[in-house]
């Protein structure tokens, strides 16, 4: 087989609530992720001489084996059993870097795919999905796609169906701004960890208040979409990016919703469609750039990472 491209699309966050923490250290989460069309393309060719070999078009992208792209495909090979498999893989950066929208996990979500298929390994999704599980909480997410509820780590998946409406979303980030996910989870527990929940029973309850919302059934643009995501309150008053960000998105009157991403500091704003987000963000260009901010309109995707046709 000759090159395999996937495309490996970004991720929002709909819904994050952080409920408390695991017995693993790891916080345990609720949440409602969306896969959407922003993507990364990772092209792989086979090369069967042992060597794992990454380029990309970013060069503040680092290279090195702890790139998750490079991780997937070691962890592959060696459960393969077969060490003289190799690739030559090269990265087309478009997801921005450290934003909250899972690009690493999505790279190497992707990674998993073309190389699964390029060495002709067989694996399922399910059992690519238990390998990502291994390597990174998003990236189980990354493979399915979608509208998932995610629980635990956010390895844990629960297909949503898909929305009922063309919706879209206007991202925003600055591009010299990025937030520390470990720093932001651990702010979170210093400011709220008092009132974490801590029992399984506690957490369930909540899950299946999540299951049960009105608004994941389909998510729609004729439902109101309370969008929450416990992180921002810890990251957006120590985040000016953010707070002009979530400042410039609330002041669009078509909007449905608006919310930080993950730990940020990416921030978007839901509309029913894709052309009244381009019309939004065309409104909004001048104070986004005064603002130093850049901005993307996107509309909601069904797939996570996926072979190109």
């Amino acid at each position: 087989m000759g090159t395999i491209t996937v495309t490996a699309p970004a991720k929002v966050n709909l819904h994050l609530e952080v409920l408390g923490l695991r017995s693993d250290g790891f916080h345990e989460l609720a949440m409602v992720m969306q896969s959407i069309d922003l993507c990364d393309r990772l092209s792989v060719a086979n090369t069967a001489d042992g060597q794992l070999q990454l380029s990309c078009d970013a060069p503040e992208l680092t290279i090195a084996d702890d790139n998750l792209v490079l991780r997937a495909a070691q962890l592959l090979r060696d459960r393969s059993g077969f060490q003289e498999l190799g690739a030559s893989i090269h990265l087309e950066k478009r997801i921005p870097i450290g934003a909250g929208l899972a690009g690493g996990s999505s790279d190497g979500a992707a990674a998993l795919v073309a190389l699964n298929a390029l060495w002709g390994l067989g694996h399922s999704d399910s059992q690519l999905e238990k390998l990502a599980a291994e390597l990174g909480s998003d990236m189980p997410f990354c493979i399915a796609g979608g509208s998932q509820l995610c629980f635990g780590r956010g390895e844990r998946l629960e297909p949503l169906p898909a929305p009922a409406d063309p919706l879209a979303v206007l991202l925003v980030k600055d591009p010299t701004v990025s937030v520390s996910t470990p720093w932001a989870y651990g702010r979170c527990r210093e400011l709220n960890g008092k009132s974490y929940l801590s029992s399984e029973v506690d957490f369930e309850t909540r899950r299946r208040m999540l299951r049960q919302a009105r608004w994941v059934h389909p998510i729609s643009a004729d439902t109101p979409l309370p969008l929450r995501n416990d992180l921002q309150a810890v990251v957006e008053p120590e985040t000016e990016a953010v707070q002009a960000g979530l400042r410039l998105l609330n002041s669009l009157p078509t909007s449905l919703a608006v919310a930080m991403s993950g730990s940020g500091p990416s921030c978007f704003a839901l509309f029913p469609d894709l052309p009244s987000c381009e019309q939004a963000l065309n409104a909004l260009r001048s104070e986004l750039d005064a603002s130093g901010l850049k901005a993307w309109c996107c509309s909601l995707r069904n797939q996570g990472a996926r072979i190109e046709s």
